[in-house]
């Protein structure tokens, strides 16, 4: 991993603070502004926001390095207490889904349990994968959305930061997978990776996605009145936790299986392109063919730098690209 010492800026903790507090409180305002209020939002809410917490501080280089640091050994185990609990407390005191809950609680703990032997070994061993398939699965075919049904509009949120904080408690504090990147900081090279990842990709994509009917050009201002919520939206819910699951802990772990980065790169967009199919008309070629090549952008960006965060914004520039301008 390349060292602090390259590093320009790095997270603090005050600022992963500001940031939570802003997320948090426009989930809530929106919320609110959609009618939602009472008890039930008000601890659904809540447990977005802890596992909000949870996932997000992690990424604070400072956090991230005094929790392996505390949580040494089989104590790391502890770190999956969170999700449960969470899950455990939405079934109880909001969804009153206990069978769903129990599974949810499942969930919370397999990943980590799958792991908890391979700490310090070389990645790429079978558990690895089967925890990765594991986290990956559920969310995918929208089985978490049937834990999380309220609020509507957490739903998804609620989803992501569960999936997100299981993740993070399993392959980074229990696994130490190596080379993740899942710190939140800016390096020499950040802006190059961007930049040419972006452009490439974008010149490309429309090209292709206009000649095959999958992309139509039509800029509207509607879409962009809701924009600075879409983008945060997009960038914290979607972009960072599929850049997490797919370059840092699948790429990762094939290219420990392949001993070839570029072969890990192709093998992981293919997956990520997969992944697309289930988008209606079923099954989706067409958005499965731009996901793979916008995979292997993502993917390089990670390769070259071993950091989630020019992926992330990678991924997120083309998404909101395309929530502007194109249908």
């Amino acid at each position: 991993m390349p060292v602090a010492a390259n590093s320009k800026w790095r997270m603090n903790l005050a600022v992963a603070a500001m940031v939570w507090t802003t997320i948090v409180l426009m989930a809530g305002l929106l919320g609110k502004w959609m009618g939602f209020g009472g008890r039930r939002f008000a601890m659904a809410l809540g447990v977005a926001a802890v596992l909000f917490a949870f996932e997000w501080f992690l990424s604070a280089p400072g956090v991230q390095e005094f929790a392996r640091l505390f949580l040494r050994g089989r104590g790391a185990l502890l770190s999956s207490l969170l999700p449960l609990l969470a899950v455990l407390v939405y079934s109880f005191g909001v969804s009153g889904r206990l069978l769903l809950g129990i599974a949810g609680a499942a969930y919370a703990v397999l990943p980590a349990l799958l792991l908890a032997g391979s700490s310090g070994k070389t990645a790429g061993l079978w558990e690895d994968y089967v925890a990765a398939v594991v986290l990956w699965v559920p969310v995918q075919f929208h089985w978490m959305y049937r834990l999380f049904p309220f609020p509507p509009p957490l739903t998804h949120t609620l989803s992501i930061v569960m999936a997100l904080s299981t993740a993070v408690a399993a392959f980074l504090l229990v696994r130490r997978l190596p080379e993740v990147g899942y710190t939140v900081e800016w390096r020499t090279g950040f802006g190059w990776s961007f930049a040419f990842n972006y452009t490439v990709f974008a010149l490309i994509a429309i090209f292709l996605g206009v000649r095959i009917g999958f992309l139509v050009f039509a800029p509207s201002l509607h879409r962009g009145v809701p924009l600075p919520l879409a983008a945060l939206g997009i960038l914290f819910f979607t972009a960072w936790p599929e850049e997490f699951l797919f370059r840092g802990i699948v790429q990762n772990l094939l290219t420990q299986t392949l001993k070839n980065e570029w072969a890990a790169l192709a093998a992981a967009s293919v997956i990520f392109g997969l992944s697309h199919l289930h988008h209606a008309p079923y099954p989706n070629w067409k958005y499965a063919l731009l996901a793979t090549i916008a995979g292997l952008f993502y993917g390089h960006a990670w390769m070259k730098t071993r950091s989630l965060v020019p992926g992330v914004l990678v991924h997120a520039a083309v998404d909101i690209s395309w929530h502007i301008l194109f249908r």
